[in-house]
């Protein structure tokens, strides 16, 4: 098979996801193609938005359509991090141990408002978001493959929260928002839930097994030096931006790197272009920066010192 051929499949398959999830989540198209390409990634998305919009409904539509396993997770002030590894217990009947597998144990993992949880069970996602693994009474356990999890929180209500360590915010991939619906794809939500539950009747259309074939795929898309030169630009330049006190991490140089081979795929190309860079710049930048107290005190956003940085760095141009 050629890589054409192989570009071809993965387009196609997240073309057949769109679908399937846009029989249930009204618009978002657009979304649903960040979500695919972190899951090409390999990669975690945290979702900041309003309650209400839907991000506990796509992440359904999203594991029904990959055959994936799928566990909510609500993360309150008293979750403990044994509630989500699991528990190793004493069976009386049998007379030995028995480990008893948290719901950190699935393929698709939604961790609903997590910034309500104490640090103490966020840092329990940090071993399963980063290595695949989590650690039980010093035992270790792989995870499913392929593993995600979708995180949310509420941007608007912050009392009795804990926020996110930036060690912890590096892990996601990506930072995404949904938004409202428009008036006309309103009035269709209406009409569509009006009598029947869509997510119900979803069949998966891209098999888990053929999502890590399709994985390996896109790390052979290929990338020319100049664009390589470019990601590493935008990243160096967030370091020395005057309104961050702390610019993007090599991880973060990374994400970029891949979520762009990712897009490329998705589009049909097995080459990078700058405008996959710049379009996967926002979700995949914007969350690893710190921005000076003066930058905070004027109300400026992280998305705001992504645009400067986009258009104080030269893009690179074919020869």
């Amino acid at each position: 098979m050629t890589q054409t051929d192989e570009i071809r499949q993965v387009q196609d398959a997240a073309r057949a996801v769109r679908q399937n999830i846009g029989r249930v989540i009204v618009g978002k198209e657009e979304v649903v193609d960040q979500l695919m390409v972190a899951l090409l990634c390999e990669g975690h998305v945290l979702f900041e938005d309003v309650p209400g919009i839907g991000k506990t409904t796509l992440a359904k539509a999203l594991a029904k359509s990959l055959d994936c396993s799928f566990q909510r997770i609500q993360f309150t002030p008293d979750l403990l991090p044994s509630d989500i590894t699991g528990i190793t217990f004493y069976n009386q009947k049998k007379g030995e141990f028995e480990y008893r597998p948290g719901p950190l144990l699935s393929q698709v993992v939604l961790a609903d408002e997590i910034n309500r949880a104490t640090p103490r069970t966020q840092s329990a996602l940090l071993e399963a978001m980063e290595e695949r693994q989590i650690s039980v009474e010093r035992e270790t356990l792989p995870l499913p493959r392929p593993f995600m999890v979708i995180a949310t929180q509420n941007p608007v209500e912050l009392e009795g929260t804990f926020p996110l360590p930036e060690a912890q915010l590096d892990r996601f991939l990506m930072r995404l928002r949904i938004d409202y619906p428009s008036q006309a794809e309103e009035r269709l939500i209406l009409q569509r839930f009006k009598e029947a539950q869509p997510l119900q009747d979803l069949t998966p259309v891209v098999r888990a097994e053929r999502l890590q074939e399709l994985q390996k795929t896109i790390r052979r898309v290929k990338v020319e030096p100049s664009v390589e030169s470019y990601i590493v630009e935008l990243v160096r330049a967030t370091r020395t931006h005057s309104a961050v006190e702390l610019g993007v991490s090599p991880r973060g140089t990374l994400a970029l790197y891949r979520a762009s081979q990712a897009r490329a795929a998705i589009k049909g190309r097995n080459y990078i272009i700058p405008d996959d860079v710049k379009h996967m710049a926002q979700p995949i930048l914007s969350h690893r920066m710190i921005a000076t107290n003066q930058t905070r005190m004027h109300g400026r956003g992280m998305e705001q010192i992504v645009e400067d940085v986009l258009h104080i760095v030269a893009v690179p141009v074919e020869s």
